[in-house]
């Protein structure tokens, strides 16, 4: 799915109102019927409805709104906020189709004192200020935000498009935001929707369709994209009946210390659940028994070195379609050196992760050395100690896009939708996962999973998209029978194979 600017979904309105063709003001009642179907199906009449309108376009869904519930037998006040002189021409129309039909449910508002009293529990749809705000709300309408907020403990919030106060494409740090239970937002998401610093304003986001002209949709470029089950469809690739094992890769999966081999054998057993042919694993001697005996299906290299590996560079050879690298690993100065001269031998792109990272930020002129189209999979945490901090969410996804570009390298940053950046600048926010995957040992997982999906000749982009599907896939069909308190890593490898089934 594209994930479209604030400036081109103006453009998608206009698109289809010429080339539907369909006026504006009946491509609103689409919309705000959408929403009315939607409360009506969730909301029975018992319930007071308060929508609050601004003077533009997101009031005149509003405005829509208050008349369809109000023909539907719903108890409506419909609050019109007076800033400004201007209002929207299909603003203007549906409240003078309001008036004539519902004069008594309208009360005008020009300051924090004419709120009405809320009758508890209720509804409040918030319709001030949708995708065309530019700069923080200020004033007594700032007040009308915190008192509606103060409500929300009381009465249901529900936003049209996007909670009033938010910045579609901007960071909205400190502003006065409506904080919303539910958002009822048309055709797309909207990039405000999948930051982390958005989470209390956004609630649920149901996305609804209202018909906007599939040419617009397809034919304009985007930079963001969200990966969904179609996607994912194009992408994989079904089994040859005459494959063996050496159709499906050799991968080289570097991992484990004393007292973290738990890590390396999570990932091994993922990266074979992932399908690669044949899988060897370089283990300290210490891990030698527990990954022959955990994962009988991998072959085990040792170290010359006890509790920590510091040789495996010397197994950096054509024979492995690719390698994965980091859990469990440690940070031992051999170790460093170990991946050092691992950069600069092996020339296949590779996942790299968790302690290689850690190691990466401490020695950072080894990121020129990683191979082009490797994946790196740190999380919010680890990429600060790669690359520095960020004042907000917008900031950090620029950051995390500009080191794509730099490095030409793959770079999946851990999340409720995982940002992935590629090295064209592109940025796909993944769409499955839920927050029962916040344990340990579920990015070792994914790091298997992404490994053996590289060894079987997956591209680089390819692999980065569906592994981290799959893994959050899994994770929400563990979740499902198991509940998010349960979820253990394990879990998500128990559940791969249910997962490729999409």
């Amino acid at each position: 799915m594209k994930i479209f600017t604030a400036a081109q979904i103006r453009e998608a309105d206009a698109f289809t109102i010429l080339h539907e063709p369909v006026s504006s003001t009946n491509l609103m009642e689409r919309a705000a019927g959408k929403c009315v179907a939607w409360v009506e199906e969730h909301y029975t009449p018992v319930h007071p409805f308060y929508i609050f309108c601004g003077k533009g376009n997101n009031g005149g869904d509003g405005l829509v709104m208050a008349r369809r519930l109000l023909q539907s037998g719903y108890t409506v006040t419909t609050c019109l906020l007076q800033y400004g002189h201007h209002a929207s021409e299909d603003y203007t129309h549906n409240l003078e189709l309001l008036q004539q039909l519902y004069p008594g449910s309208i009360r005008e508002i020009s300051q924090v004192a004419d709120l009405p009293e809320l009758a508890a529990p209720g509804v409040i749809i918030d319709a001030i200020f949708g995708t065309g705000l530019n700069k923080p709300i200020e004033g007594w309408l700032a007040g009308i935000i915190h008192q509606l907020n103060d409500q929300r403990h009381r009465h249901t919030i529900i936003a049209i498009d996007i909670s009033s106060g938010l910045m579609a494409d901007a960071s909205s740090i400190n502003a006065p935001i409506i904080q919303a239970h539910h958002t009822l937002s048309f055709e797309f998401y909207k990039l405000a929707f999948l930051l982390p610093e958005n989470a209390p304003y956004t609630g649920q986001v149901h996305i609804l369709p209202i018909g906007l002209h599939p040419d617009y949709i397809t034919q304009t470029p985007v930079r963001y994209h969200l990966s969904d089950r179609e996607m994912m469809r194009t992408i994989y690739q079904p089994r040859d009946p005459f494959a063996h094992k050496g159709t499906y890769g050799h991968a080289l999966l570097i991992a484990g210390s004393h007292g973290k081999m738990g890590a390396a054998v999570l990932s091994a057993r993922a990266c074979l659940r992932a399908g690669v042919g044949l899988l060897s694993c370089h283990v300290p001697q210490c891990g030698y028994n527990i990954m022959q005996i955990s994962e009988p299906c991998a072959m085990c290299i040792t170290d010359e070195q006890p509790d920590f590996s510091a040789h495996f560079h010397e197994q950096a050879d054509t024979r492995y379609k690719t390698i994965g690298i980091g859990p469990g690993l440690g940070t031992a100065l051999p170790t460093a050196r170990s991946l050092e001269k691992l950069l600069e031998t092996y020339k296949r792109p590779m996942v790299i992760d968790a302690d290689a990272l850690n190691i990466l930020s401490v020695y950072p002129y080894l990121l020129y050395k990683i191979p082009a189209g490797s994946i790196l999979t740190p999380h919010p945490k680890e990429f600060e100690r790669l690359f520095g901090p960020a004042d907000n969410d917008v900031a950090r996804l620029e950051l995390l896009s500009k080191q794509a570009v730099r490095l030409q390298l793959y770079i999946l940053m851990k999340g409720r939708y995982t940002a992935i950046a590629c090295p064209d600048g592109a940025v796909y926010f993944n769409s499955t996962g839920n927050p029962g995957m916040a344990t340990g040992g579920s990015g070792d997982v994914l790091t298997g999973i992404l490994t053996g999906l590289l060894a079987q000749d997956y591209s680089p982009k390819a692999a980065i998209l569906l592994g981290t599907w799959l893994h959050g896939h899994a994770g929400d069909l563990a979740a499902a029978q198991l509940s998010q308190e349960a979820l253990t890593a394990s879990d998500i490898i128990n559940f791969l194979g249910e997962s490729f089934k999409f």
